[in-house]
């Protein structure tokens, strides 16, 4: 049987379907855009683009090729919306960036939600390594479900329910950590040689960001465990009670902390240094942007733990504080996550992402995607202690008993000058 020749084929529909719905997570440049509204809005039977908008049309002819070989042979009926979210998924997976990624409505809601420092779940925080594929616990909360079946720092995700944990399916993993309050998950870890099976009941997570405390010699001591929601205001409420106390030194403790908001770290530095630069940012065409602190300051001497783990905002805090000679950097070479990203939403339904947008050095301009920042003071955590538990202020940690050690050492000098 002929059929009359339709002015635009079912394939070209696909793709206008396709990229009208690719529009809504933002994902097509605002000229090819106008084109497909062009398209659409169309009343007569025949429509002219030029070359050049042809050719990006084409583009995206085998993912609607795609799609329609699914829609006629797919043994189930498929779900539109889950393979858009996928193809969004894919889209940015292409850029082969860690760093950059594509939120689903719902997980957009949960990161907002975690940030917040409340959220359903088992209250861990982990840390991917992208190079080895590795995702280790990095802390355990404080009386989470996590704790109560005796999961440790340091121990390594081996699978969440079905799914095999690495770097690249963490976020799935995540996703599935959290979830109804009530409700079981099964977590396997690895730790040291052994393999550990947990069944663990999600709960209502209360995540601390910061917590401090006196030490004997007048050394206030705060530990900042990720640079997320009011942490910067936190962390300064706890600087000012410490100062209080009588503190007249100061040991901050960034090890295990990931990052978060630079303009966190922007805040914090702001506490201790006059007005100088933070961090500068390069960005694909050349040019850059400089973070810079106010002038008024508190010169208390300072002491800055670090760790393998300490990343990205941390690494902004302590370079800062470094290069500016603000500090001694106490511990081992940090994460090295030395690029900065956005968090955007996009499209119409909650969705969003995150993508790389620049590189970041010290205000000496050292690199440290890759590099990470190099302790003045190299302290290694025995193999022991690794995985321990410490209180708050606990001096058998070997790299907080250092950091203390120079702490009374900055404060008598001080006082000798």
């Amino acid at each position: 049987m002929n059929h009359s020749p339709k002015p635009i084929t079912k394939v070209l529909m696909l793709i206008i379907c396709l990229m009208l719905m690719l529009t809504s997570c933002s994902l097509l440049p605002t000229n090819l855009t106008d084109v497909i509204t062009g398209l659409t809005n169309s009343e007569g039977g025949t429509v002219t683009i030029s070359r050049e908008e042809y050719e990006e049309l084409k583009q995206y002819q085998q993912l609607a090729e795609m799609m329609e070989i699914v829609d006629q042979f797919y043994y189930q009926e498929p779900s539109h919306e889950d393979m858009l979210d996928g193809a969004c998924m894919g889209l940015l997976y292409g850029l082969d960036d860690p760093y950059t990624f594509y939120y689903s409505p719902e997980d957009f809601a949960a990161m907002w939600e975690e940030d917040e420092g409340e959220y359903a779940g088992i209250g861990i925080q982990i840390m991917g390594n992208y190079n080895t594929g590795l995702c280790t616990v990095s802390r355990v909360f404080l009386d989470s479900p996590a704790m109560e079946v005796g999961m440790l720092k340091g121990d390594v995700l081996i699978k969440v329910e079905d799914i095999d944990v690495t770097a690249t399916t963490l976020q799935d993993a995540v996703d599935i950590m959290r979830g109804e309050v009530g409700q079981p998950v099964s977590v396997q870890v690895m730790r040291g040689d052994q393999v550990l099976d947990f069944v663990i009941t999600r709960a209502v997570v209360h995540v601390n960001w910061v917590n401090s405390c006196m030490m004997e010699g007048d050394v206030g001591y705060i530990s900042l465990y990720e640079f997320s929601g009011d942490c910067a205001v936190g962390f300064e409420e706890h600087f000012n009670k410490l100062m209080e106390q009588g503190a007249k030194a100061l040991i901050v403790d960034l090890r295990d902390n990931p990052g978060g908001w630079v303009d966190a770290a922007i805040k914090i530095a702001d506490l201790f240094m006059d007005k100088g630069e933070v961090a500068s940012l390069r960005y694909r065409d050349g040019s850059g942007e400089t973070y810079t602190t106010e002038d008024g300051s508190n010169p208390i001497p300072m002491v800055v733990l670090i760790n393998e783990n300490s990343a990205s905002a941390s690494e902004i805090l302590s370079g800062a504080l470094q290069d500016h000679n603000r500090a001694t950097i106490v511990g081992v070479q940090s994460y090295g996550k030395g690029v900065v990203q956005y968090v955007l939403p996009v499209g119409s339904d909650g969705a969003g992402m995150q993508v790389t947008v620049a590189q970041y050095f010290t205000p000496n301009g050292n690199e440290v995607h890759h590099v990470g920042i190099t302790p003045d003071v190299v302290v290694e955590m025995p193999e022991e202690q690794k995985s321990m538990f410490f209180e708050i202020g606990d001096l058998t940690d070997v790299q907080l008993n250092e950091a203390y050690k120079i702490a009374l050492d900055l404060l008598n000098n001080s006082q000798v000058e």
